[in-house]
């Protein structure tokens, strides 16, 4: 299959993540408007920094008068998650080029990784393909940004209609069927317990960061031990 249509197919299957996604690239405008920000400093957050939860914080900061240093810093913790997810992509896109592992990271996004390991879990890892996804997200998220600008006080919010409903039940629907073996199902059972434990003691977003760094471990030390127990019979009969 062709690069492009290797990028269409990574483009059409991040469609169905955009009615979730768009009205809060929209809301996020008109939050960013009444915090003091330009349209093109708007703009310009959703194109470079193209991550919705810390644009919203950084947003709402901005409106209080935190010091920058401040804004930096909070956005860092929140977006310390990417660390975690670009390291999952890497194993499967190690081949690529360069410059193509980079413009993957810059856009890589919790959703756009959902999509992409679902489809490297049962066809291989493809660059493209995560490419073709992540700018079908980077393209609904900056023109809903500009909508939203335009549009002002006239978007209602998300969540009044029900559609934050729709990230969830979205990854629900991606994760199934990827609890194929005990490592994965250990995993997805941990970080549960680990996220909802953690947001009760714990302020803020710190519990998506926490259990996704424990339980992340736990499933590499299981991987390890299922691998070194596969390999050991081969060890003996050779």
């Amino acid at each position: 299959m062709s690069r492009w249509a290797t990028i269409q197919q990574g483009f059409l299957a991040t469609l169905v993540v955009w009615p979730g996604v768009a009205p809060f690239g929209m809301v996020y405008a008109v939050s960013a408007l009444s915090a003091g920000l330009s349209f093109w400093e708007t703009l310009g957050m959703s194109l470079i920094v193209f991550a919705g939860a810390s644009q919203f914080t950084a947003v709402g900061m901005f409106g209080s008068g935190a010091h920058p240093f401040s804004i930096i810093a909070t956005t860092a913790i929140i977006n310390a998650r990417h660390l975690l997810l670009a390291a999952s992509t890497a194993s499967y896109i190690r081949k690529s080029p360069t410059w193509l592992r980079a413009l993957v990271a810059f856009q890589l996004t919790d959703e756009t990784y959902a999509v992409g390991v679902q489809r490297f879990t049962q066809h291989g890892g493809d660059a493209w393909f995560q490419l073709g996804s992540n700018l079908s997200l980077y393209f609904v998220w900056a023109t809903s940004t500009i909508i939203g600008s335009l549009l002002g006080a006239l978007i209602p919010n998300p969540a009044a209609l029900g559609l934050d409903l729709i990230f969830p039940l979205t990854f629900i629907a991606f994760t199934v069927p990827m609890l194929r073996d005990r490592v994965n199902l250990v995993v997805a059972i941990l970080a549960a317990v680990i996220s909802v434990a953690t947001a009760l003691v714990l302020p803020g977003s710190w519990y998506v960061l926490t259990a996704g760094i424990l339980a992340s471990a736990v499933g590499a030390w299981l991987a390890r031990r299922q691998q070194l127990a596969q390999m050991e019979p081969i060890n003996e009969n050779s």
